[in-house]
């Protein structure tokens, strides 16, 4: 019942980010504070993973998200599951190919007030996974609390839109969306 990122091919607009008009703060986004996280399922089950090295920021501008942006950059290597065996499978060709495409990047260009489902923001970026780069917009909950961002968000994507197309083992199909869920806890950069 979680939401459904939109996603679509990037536009000039898309790509670019927007240029803070104001005095910004940068916040470090950095495990282990945060967390990127992800569910994938199949017919007979799911599995939960996360990434484990990430680096990025947050610049606050004038303590208003909606002025704001946020980018973070995903080591791929650095993927684990509940699964050993499964983790060295999602960074085969088969799904992540770690080797040829080693992060993946995120990086905002629009942060809108409301969201779905009680979310207090609706942000909108650039994703680019498995050398594939697409327009994607999500809810998330941002508020700031002393000398830290809290963002929170949980949402489904499908793989296959990022060029994951891996199907699973004939009787074990695997479901082409995968929850993301991201607990973002960025602290204020040393200046």
């Amino acid at each position: 019942d979680k939401p459904v990122a939109t996603v679509a091919e990037p536009t000039a607009a898309s790509a670019a980010p927007l240029a803070p008009a104001g005095t910004a703060v940068t916040y470090r986004v950095t495990p282990p504070d945060s967390k990127v996280e992800f569910v994938g399922a199949k017919i007979t089950g799911k599995h939960e993973g996360s990434f484990k090295t990430f680096d990025g920021a947050i610049r606050l501008v004038d303590g208003d998200p909606t002025k704001s942006t946020v980018s973070v950059d995903i080591e791929m290597a650095s993927v684990v599951t509940d699964q050993e065996k499964l983790t060295g499978h999602l960074k085969s060709a088969d799904f992540f190919e770690v080797e040829k495409h080693p992060k993946a990047r995120f990086v905002s260009t629009e942060i809108r007030a409301g969201g779905e489902k009680g979310a207090s923001h609706t942000v909108t970026g650039t994703l680019a996974p498995h050398g594939v780069t697409k327009a994607i917009t999500f809810p998330a909950t941002i508020r700031t609390e002393g000398d830290k961002v809290l963002v929170d968000a949980e949402f489904g994507i499908n793989r296959k839109d990022f060029g994951i197309v891996y199907k699973g083992k004939p009787d074990d199909l695997i479901r082409d969306d995968v929850l993301i869920k991201l607990t973002l806890r960025a602290a204020k950069a040393a200046s």
